[in-house]
């Protein structure tokens, strides 16, 4: 008697793509995170293999949709922008996010902040930056070999992957890029983009109205030179 083979059925690993959780805890946090999620999306809008998300789940390790991380912020170097339900690391060649940010609230345990340390570095993140804006307190941590290590100093700290500066005034964070553009949030953004749309609206009615003196001067001018005409006045010789 043959005996027949039954083929294995493969099992589908399903990796969700929420928690259904809220991004934030309250309106302060969630201000930091759009800030400073799509101020990097500006930053590196021109560059087409710079990725950024918010509130996205990562999982570094295929076939265990166990582990994962939610950053508030991540940046990946090395992969192409485009919409994702989640970061799914061996589905992108393989690069971990570099640079990680957190927003902390109320909400947050050291406990929670502890594991989410542990994770980050032991998958690979070389920049990872914590935020408590209740406090005004900056923290960083920086990959050494296969840990990290803190950053002392975090006021006038420049991220090596980034290119941004963070200074921290009595008052909150503030974050520059190489090129000196401060992070602001949308409603700055919109408050700035409406100031040189008035701006640009003053020098064109200048310029209009400059024109239109000029044009005016121009017609005196005729109606002078027909005025001597008349009198019998040679005029192409004045």
């Amino acid at each position: 008697m043959v005996q027949q083979v039954t083929p294995e059925t493969t099992i589908e690993v399903i990796y969700p793509e929420s928690d259904g959780q809220p991004m934030a805890d309250n309106t302060e946090q969630f201000t930091w995170i759009v800030k400073i999620k799509e101020n990097l999306e500006i930053l590196f809008a021109s560059q087409a293999d710079v990725f950024i998300a918010g509130d996205l789940f990562w999982y570094p390790v295929k076939g265990s949709p166990n582990i994962k991380q939610t950053p508030d912020t991540m940046v990946v170097f090395g992969r192409p922008k485009g919409k994702r339900g989640s970061y799914l690391q061996w589905n992108e060649d393989n690069i971990p996010p570099q640079v990680v940010f957190e927003i902390l609230s109320p909400g947050n345990t050291l406990k929670e902040m502890a594991k989410k340390l542990q994770f980050y570095q032991r998958y690979g993140v070389e920049e990872y930056y914590i935020y408590d804006p209740a406090k005004n307190d900056l923290n960083g941590l920086l990959r050494s070999g296969d840990s990290f290590e803190v950053i002392e100093e975090m006021n006038g700290w420049v991220s090596p992957r980034l290119g941004i500066c963070f200074t921290l005034t009595p008052e909150t964070l503030e974050i520059v890029s190489s090129t000196g553009q401060k992070f602001l949030s949308p409603v700055e953004i919109d408050q700035l983009r409406e100031q040189e749309r008035q701006r640009a609206e003053r020098e064109c009615q200048a310029k209009e109205a400059a024109l239109e003196e000029l044009e005016k001067e121009r017609d005196r001018y005729q109606e002078l030179l027909a005025k001597l005409k008349e009198k019998g006045i040679d005029t192409d010789n004045l």
